[in-house]
């Protein structure tokens, strides 16, 4: 089985490209800056991930997908090579995305676009400010009917 997923935000804004011919067919290629579990030395780490999506999925990725936003994808590891103009065997490592999903609210995600871009931080939305998440109050354990 060859299965992937991942989450982690765009280092760039995608580039998508049309195949020619009578049906053209969109492909969409970006990079995913995906954290790593564990820190070393107690600075954070990350993987940077090339992935590739085709037809409709390429079209959404055009249409919605920026730099630095957050979102998750599910797909399959594609190996291959080509030689380049200097006669040098190169080998690649990709993700072809089947399925892929925004992975934080559109006022999260334009707070945190915010702050990637530029290197001053942008506060967090408050609790309330519509991010699309409700609020639970303290206490509310005692009146599910489960635990």
């Amino acid at each position: 089985m060859n299965k992937v997923i991942l989450m982690g935000r765009l280092t760039r804004d995608p580039e998508v490209r049309y195949s020619q011919g009578e049906n053209p067919l969109a492909i969409a290629r970006y990079t995913l800056a995906v954290d790593r579990r564990f820190k070393r030395d107690g600075e954070a780490t990350a993987d940077f991930i090339s992935c590739v999506s085709f037809g409709k999925t390429a079209e959404h990725v055009e249409r919605y997908y920026r730099q630095g936003l957050k979102v998750t994808v599910c797909g399959r590891i594609q190996t291959g090579s080509y030689t380049n103009k200097d006669g040098v065997k190169v080998y690649t490592t990709e993700v072809v995305v089947e399925e892929q999903e925004f992975a934080e609210s559109k006022a999260v995600s334009d707070a945190n676009a915010g702050s990637y871009r530029s290197a001053a931080p942008t506060p967090a939305p408050a609790a309330d400010a519509g991010d699309g998440f409700m609020n639970i109050p303290d206490g509310i354990d005692e009146e599910l009917p489960f635990n």
